[in-house]
């Protein structure tokens, strides 16, 4: 055995037995002859002392010319620190007399510093991640991912799911992402698509009778990326049958519940606040609202009518809407400037501008309401407005007037950014979880002026809105779900249409016709006409879930190897041109390649 402990491990209980560790240097001093060593590893960190007395010349020179990230096994004895203890480290009680050092290996003069509290920019993290997996902090992010994933899979075992995994090489179906295409070198001219998700894969799972099934699933998507994406991806991905909307999100709340009670020692409320989605976006302007936080948005239409405010007035009379916000207690922090900022902020959104009122004083006095809407308020309409809005001195007040639409996404976006940045009242360690379902089906796009799948195409609608499928498709519902923390969708879902007839109206209303979806879909048409189980599930995005219980800033941070916010591999230097033999092998030419002049335009 090359050691017999781990950096982390030795205790009081050990001291005086003689022990062998392995690591790498951190931090090495020599104090007036003695040299004393920082040796890390995984676990944790131990403190060497090489005193030439007691290890002899040999090792104690070589411990002279030790330096960070050399690699070193080392045998001695267990001792007390006694009074020069240090409390903030584990194994602070003890350090270790060495009496032999063999160098395992020694390093170049990493680009930056290993240790916990080096400031290191993401450039140099991503291009030396092998140096970067070393740093404290990312490896107790991928411990928490390793310990979530066992969790979730015992989880599961007891709920019996059984965990099987399906193919990534796939037929290309239009669904809402696009696919990485893989060309096949069998097939020229023909395909693979990454599959963006296994839904179609668990569904036939159903059919076949594995009512109960669980995937860690690697999903592949050509986006643009954010902080919370990836182009390559992990998620919980999870299928059962003979069930409903409630046995499927009760299955994800007590995993979620599990999860946090065995990772952070929390117990989550039972049962989550559930809220539909048109709730959500009247209450909130969001279907993903944070509830660390208040500000709900008041519904002020019918108060606007008489408000003697000409603006929300007009906005009435042109089948608009009305509504506002409070931010408590936030005049001090708000300053015009603030306030400015904010109109713009909402102009960048696509509103025509944002009313607001300052209460800097007694809210019953009309001299306290100050700011541009304040004076085109009736007085009646002012004592009805502090009612509905519980105004109180020193609040702030947003008003949207637009069509619901916009105003949803102003004031939902504004409450955010007041919520979260200017008012900093989302607490990290808050944790406000939230279902959101029954979502519309279809969603209008004004650019292709058609209806498209709000989550996908095999989603199913309540049974009393199937009859809308062909005249009135925006007002269906679906039996929708998603679970929502702190303003961040962290797993979503649906029940499955499990009938042939219904998928295919489904499709119609989305302007595929019978044989575009036999070409397309006709493996699962085939299936569902062979006796599918009602069956439903839901997924959810890992990388997102442990960024937000380590309360990491990115998703890059909880990932091995994660690539850039351009899709790059800064440390393997790819995506990389392949050569003109490869290509040929394909059956593929490169769009980058110009044709000479003798080859023509």
């Amino acid at each position: 055995m090359i050691r017999t402990h781990t950096c982390g491990q030795l205790r009081a209980a050990e001291i005086d037995q003689t022990v062998t560790l392995c690591g790498w240097v951190l931090n090495y001093r020599d104090q007036g002859g003695i040299i004393f060593i920082d040796l890390r590893d995984r676990d944790g960190l131990t403190q060497l002392v090489f005193d030439r007395e007691v290890c002899g010349a040999e090792a104690h020179d070589l411990a002279g010319h030790a330096r960070s990230e050399w690699v070193l096994q080392v045998t001695g004895v267990v001792k007390s620190r006694g009074e020069r203890k240090n409390p903030k480290l584990a194994t602070g009680e003890i350090e270790i007399f060495a009496k032999s050092l063999i160098v395992l290996n020694r390093a170049e003069t990493p680009p930056f510093e290993i240790g916990e509290h080096s400031r290191v920019g993401e450039e140099a993290r991503l291009k030396y991640r092998f140096l970067d997996l070393r740093r404290p902090a990312m490896q107790r992010n991928l411990i928490i991912r390793h310990r979530v994933l066992k969790t979730v899979r015992d989880y599961c075992d007891h709920h019996r799911f059984v965990e099987i995994e399906t193919p990534t090489l796939c037929k290309y179906t239009p669904g809402g992402a696009r696919n990485f295409l893989v060309p096949s070198r069998m097939h020229p001219g023909s395909f693979y698509a990454l599959a963006e998700s296994p839904q179609l894969f668990k569904q036939l799972l159903m059919v076949g009778g594995y009512d109960r099934y669980l995937q860690v699933a690697r999903c592949y998507r050509d986006e643009d990326l954010r902080n919370d994406r990836q182009p390559e991806f992990t998620q919980i991905d999870l299928e059962m049958s003979f069930i409903d909307m409630d046995d499927i999100m009760g299955i994800g709340e007590g995993m979620a519940r599990e999860v946090w009670r065995t990772i952070l020692g929390i117990e989550l409320p039972a049962p989550f606040r559930r809220m539909t989605w048109t709730e959500a976006m009247l209450t909130y302007g969001s279907d993903k609202p944070d509830l660390r936080y208040g500000m709900p948005i008041i519904e002020l239409s019918d108060w606007a009518v008489t408000s003697g405010f000409s603006v929300f007035q007009r906005s009435i009379e042109s089948k608009g809407v009305v509504r506002a916000l409070n931010a408590k207690r936030s005049s001090d922090v708000l300053s015009r400037r603030t306030l400015d900022s904010l109109t713009e902020f909402a102009k960048g959104l696509g509103a025509k501008g944002l009313a607001w009122i300052k209460i800097l004083g007694d809210p019953s006095k009309a001299e306290s309401w100050q700011g541009p809407a304040a004076k085109n308020i009736t007085e009646a309409a002012r004592s009805d407005l502090a009612r509905r809005l519980e105004v109180g001195e020193g609040d702030v007040l947003f008003f949207g007037a637009d069509s619901n639409k916009m105003v949803c996404s102003v004031l939902g976006a504004l409450r955010v950014e007041l919520g979260t940045k200017l008012l900093n009242l989302a607490r990290g360690d808050d944790w406000q979880f939230l279902w959101v379902h029954s979502a519309p089906l279809y969603e209008w796009s004004e650019e292709s002026q058609t209806w498209g799948a709000n989550h996908h195409p095999f989603t199913a609608p309540y049974a009393e809105h199937i009859p809308l499928l062909g005249s009135d498709p925006g007002k269906v519902l679906s039996k929708s779900y998603d679970m929502v923390l702190n303003g961040n969708e962290i797993g979503g879902g649906s029940i499955r249409i499990h009938d042939s007839a219904t998928q295919e109206r489904v499709f119609q209303a989305l302007g595929i016709d019978h044989e575009e979806a036999q070409r397309k879909f006709g493996f699962l048409l085939h299936a569902l006409s062979y006796g599918a189980p009602p069956h439903g599930g839901m997924a959810f995005g890992l990388d997102r879930l442990i960024m937000l219980i380590t309360q990491s800033e990115s998703i890059r941070d909880v990932i091995a190897f994660p690539k850039t916010q351009r899709g790059r591999d800064e440390m393997l230097d790819c995506p990389t041109p392949v050569t003109d033999r490869q290509l040929k092998e394909l059956h593929l030419v490169s769009a980058a390649a110009k044709p000479t002049a003798a080859q023509g335009g």
